[in-house]
């Protein structure tokens, strides 16, 4: 393999992870191709053999190439923030990638309300575990200032929860509604309550674990499902020990053994409909998800 064709392949290894910062960084699509892009025209420029570790340079990297575009929006007062993108989830590696989109659409919309080095800190330290002394170049701070940062940026994250209750009776009505169809079988009211454009996605562990346990009732969970009927069908009859909680601060269910949660089911919900079902089982990223039972 020539120098060119081994930069491609790890570039190539590096892509989904970078276009998970870059998105949760940017919040479309179409600006995390494009820091994608600007990172690897980077790297191409670089004496990439001299670099000792190329998936913490590339995060870097692009970590500094979506800082200047906040900076840059900021200034321009533009706010190109959309709804989560529906196929992002198909494009991530089952790693330490998928926490940012387990996390669900609702973070999108706090991240945006956050400063450009706020939301820099916070992502890259408590969606994708990079120390502070790793991320206080980039947002050019000293490590307490950069702390500080995250701290800030947790706050508001948490501090979001109290405005989403806003809507939480409504939302709690609808996800009661979902777990009480479920466990009766109720295959109608539970298809009642999916949006058409509906989408379900499951981790790795989900769709291992369930798997393994078609024979005592587990549902059949795929990475990516988008059928109504589908949905409905997958949970009919199931729930059976769902409990509601907030899951990050927002409306879902869990279930737990031996005291500690097993299973995040996370909830989006949009007009009375449930728009998207995030299924968490990870170890990891459960430890790294706020849950409680309500």
């Amino acid at each position: 393999m020539d120098k060119s064709e081994w930069l491609a392949k790890s570039f190539q290894d590096n892509r989904a992870h970078l276009k998970a910062v870059a998105y949760r960084m940017l919040g479309t699509s179409e600006e995390a191709d494009d820091a994608v892009q600007e990172t690897w025209l980077r790297l191409s420029r670089s004496d990439a053999e001299q670099i000792e570790n190329l998936s913490g340079w590339l995060t870097t990297v692009i970590a500094r190439v979506c800082l200047d575009v906040l900076r840059s929006r900021r200034t321009r007062r533009e706010t190109p923030f959309e709804n989560p993108d529906s196929d992002l989830g198909s494009v991530l590696p089952d790693d330490a990638s998928l926490v940012a989109d387990s996390v669900g659409p609702a973070l999108l919309v706090v991240l945006d309300t956050l400063n450009p080095a706020e939301r820099l800190a916070f992502v890259l330290h408590d969606l994708f575990g990079l120390s502070f002394e790793e991320i206080a170049p980039i947002v050019e701070r000293s490590v307490p200032a950069t702390r500080q940062l995250a701290s800030r940026a947790r706050r508001r994250v948490r501090g979001m929860r109290s405005t989403a209750l806003e809507d939480c009776p409504r939302q709690r009505e609808v996800v009661t509604a979902f777990l009480a169809a479920s466990r009766e079988g109720r295959f109608e009211d539970l298809l009642n309550l999916l949006a058409p454009d509906i989408i379900l996605r499951a981790d790795a562990a989900a769709i291992k674990i369930t798997s393994a346990n078609q024979h005592r009732g587990a549902p059949a969970f795929e990475s990516e499902m988008r059928d109504p009927k589908t949905i409905a069908r997958t949970f009919q009859g199931k729930a059976a020990g769902a409990l509601l909680a907030f899951i990050d601060g927002f409306e879902g269910a869990t279930w737990i053994q031996g005291s500690k949660p097993r299973v995040a089911f996370a909830f989006a919900i949009r007009d009375g409909l449930i728009t998207e079902i995030d299924v968490v089982m990870d170890p990891v990223q459960l430890a790294k998800t706020e849950i409680e039972v309500i």
